[in-house]
């Protein structure tokens, strides 16, 4: 595998300009043509803006995995606080979402 190096100003549109901080990262040819050819067909001005949304993306990708993850954990204390549910009929628990869906007009 090939790989380039490319320097990068790395700065969030949230920070001033004095606390822009210069990286230098290592990608596969692939990843680098990708990026060259974002800045030449002009979807953006340059590989610093590239990698600068790249990174806005990862964290916000992150951030709605992390909300997701706390309201999965909630629902879970949620449920196991609630207490015992008792036996259940799973016959009963079919033909119940059964007749709920034909009710809605849903289909199979």
């Amino acid at each position: 595998m090939v790989c380039h190096s490319m320097n990068i100003a790395y700065l969030l549109a949230e920070e001033p300009m004095s606390n822009i901080e210069r990286l230098t990262i290592v990608v596969p040819e692939p990843m680098a043509a990708k990026i060259r050819a974002a800045v030449a067909t002009g979807d953006y001005a340059s590989t610093s803006e590239v990698v600068r949304d790249a990174m806005r993306l990862w964290s916000e990708r992150r951030e709605l995995r992390r909300e997701g993850l706390d309201a999965l954990r909630q629902a879970w204390d949620e449920g196991k606080a609630s207490g015992v549910a008792g036996p259940l009929d799973i016959k009963s628990i079919i033909s119940a979402a059964k007749a709920e869906r034909a009710a809605s007009g849903e289909h199979d």
